[in-house]
């Protein structure tokens, strides 16, 4: 007997090969979109949520999950607004250590709790605030002139590693707050035996984005996921059991979609470098799929944060 994991592979393949791309995409989205309504369902059954908090580990699709689970609020009747956690980081100089002397960008301390705060106590209230942004290139947040004010249907759809963290928003109570984790569940066996855990799609995913807009190398983004990890462990899995609800943000046809996206720049990877047997293991991986072209994928697809094209704002 065939194991199930097996067949599901070579399902995915066939639909490739026989021309059912389209289909097969359409079967991954519906998956997601499901989830996202039982969530949004959820969260309108609740009275006196005025804010929603999604944290998840790198590359998880947090960004792109804020802007559909809107999309599903505005459907039932809600006004959501979408806002970052990233916006409130402290300027670089100002950003703690690691014990090595590096700047620790995974700490839940990187962003400025105090005027977060302020800020969160003021939105709640029913007061306007001035909206910062992060400038990356120059480690700088900045005020451009936008301000935000929610009005008393309105509910805050605010993601980031952290959103989980209690001290973010210790100042508020647990039934104003709903909490969901995001991040890949379901991982793919290749054979019933060998399986591909869920970070290698999150590390596949942050290898396109590295690679498309911020001009690294799959040997760079490889060299630095160990760092990443630990700061998972230590700043967001604590806290994912808080979490009122779990989306899993796995998609049918990511690996096909990720191969045909990154396979050529991962063969760059010197045999000779540290990286090299990583970045085998993520060919191995990849070769069991076909690949597939992103005209089948939707730009409202959570893929499209990390390929490119998203028709959200997940720069």
């Amino acid at each position: 007997m065939i194991p199930e994991e097996k067949r599901r592979v070579a399902y995915i393949n066939e639909m490739i090969e026989n021309g059912h791309a389209a289909e097969l995409v359409e079967e991954g989205e519906k998956y997601h979109a499901e989830q996202l309504s039982r969530i949004a369902r959820n969260i309108c059954s609740r009275a006196g949520v005025r804010i929603i908090l999604i944290a998840g580990p790198s590359s998880s699709g947090k960004t792109s999950t804020s802007h559909r689970l809107c999309l599903e609020l505005l459907a039932q009747g809600k006004k959501p607004v979408a806002l970052s956690l990233d916006n409130w980081y402290l300027n670089g100089i100002l950003t703690p250590l690691k014990v090595d002397g590096t700047k620790d960008y995974e700490s839940v301390y990187a962003i400025d709790l105090d005027q977060l705060e302020t800020d969160l106590k003021a939105l709640v209230a029913g007061q306007e605030i001035a909206l910062p942004t992060f400038n990356f290139a120059e480690e700088k947040r900045e005020y451009p002139g936008e301000t935000l004010r929610l009005d008393d249907e309105a509910v805050l759809v605010m993601e980031g590693i952290h959103a989980l963290n209690p001290i973010l928003t210790r100042h508020l109570r647990d039934d104003e707050k709903f909490k969901i984790y995001a991040a890949p569940m379901s991982p793919v066996s290749l054979d019933g035996e060998t399986w591909i855990p869920t970070y290698v799609h999150r590390l596949l995913r942050r290898m396109s984005r590295d690679y498309r807009t911020r001009g690294k190398s799959p040997l760079q983004t490889i060299a630095g996921w160990a760092d990443v990890r630990e700061g998972e462990e230590k700043w967001i899995e604590p806290f994912r059991d808080q979490a009122d609800v779990q989306f899993d943000t796995s998609m049918l046809y990511e690996l096909p979609a990720i191969r045909y996206a990154v396979e050529t720049a991962l063969q760059s990877v010197p045999a000779s470098a540290a990286e090299y047997p990583m970045a085998e293991k993520l060919l191995y991986y990849l070769s069991f799929f076909e690949g597939l072209e992103a005209s089948y994928i939707p730009r409202t697809s959570i893929l499209r944060e990390f390929i490119g094209g998203s028709q959200f704002n997940v720069a």
